[in-house]
């Protein structure tokens, strides 16, 4: 049985020094290789379309094209590279705009190796990398860049009346934080049932993960922020 390929990842920071932090701790994994680096949101959205990394590692704060614009032109590219956001501070005010452009989650520039390694890892298996909890906190704290009830979604949206009431339960739950093992135990689901029915939510809102689902819920009113 042959050993899977290394996931391929795309370094973004105009920082040459963290850069070449990122490439020591990443390129001693063997599951881990680092294909390319980038110093600037131009770069990055180049590279990733030449060398079709798995994850991409992007800085927020860039002079010129920042991390957001860039993972904005990444994703609406079609690109299935998966980005995690590197932030400086776990509530950036970035991080919102990020999220909402499509990044798979954020990282702190300042995160232990181990935590790094775990945050790609899950991500390049479709994962999301922001913890539900933090999630939550970061769409209160940003609560002011959402829409406002007047400007939200019309609860009759297409993409909302296409899921079952099941789904839409599943979506909320999602949305309010909880882990698909917690989902499971709350509504006496098994965990794969669960997860089938994630997929299912992904797929009929044509979302990439599960923080865009938080997101989707956030902006329609299904779900709203905490004070």
């Amino acid at each position: 049985m042959s050993e899977s390929p290394p996931t391929r990842i795309l370094l973004v920071d105009d920082q040459p020094m963290l850069r070449m932090g990122y490439r020591m701790v990443l390129d001693a994994q063997p599951d881990l290789s680092v294909v390319g680096e980038a110093e600037s949101g131009e770069q990055a959205i180049e590279l990733t379309a030449r060398l079709e990394p798995d994850v991409v590692l992007m800085d927020v704060r860039m002079p010129g094209l920042d991390g957001v614009k860039a993972t904005e032109r990444i994703v609406d590219s079609g690109s299935r590279s998966r980005i995690i956001i590197l932030t400086t501070f776990d509530l950036d005010e970035y991080a919102y705009g990020a999220l909402r452009a499509g990044a798979s989650g954020f990282l702190l520039k300042d995160a232990p190796p181990p935590d790094m390694l775990s945050a790609i890892r899950a991500v390049a298996t479709g994962d999301a990398v922001v913890a539900p909890s933090v999630t939550r906190r970061l769409l209160s704290q940003f609560a002011r860049h959402l829409p406002g009830p007047e400007q939200r979604a019309d609860m009759d949206d297409p993409r909302v009346e296409s899921l079952t009431p099941r789904e839409r339960e599943l979506l909320v739950e999602v949305a309010r934080g909880l882990s698909n093992a917690e989902i499971a135990e709350r509504l006496v689901l098994s965990e794969a049932t669960v997860k089938t029915h994630v997929g299912s939510i992904l797929g009929k809102l044509g979302l990439r993960d599960r923080v865009q689902i938080v997101v989707f819920a956030y902006e329609t009113g299904l779900v709203r922020p905490t004070a």
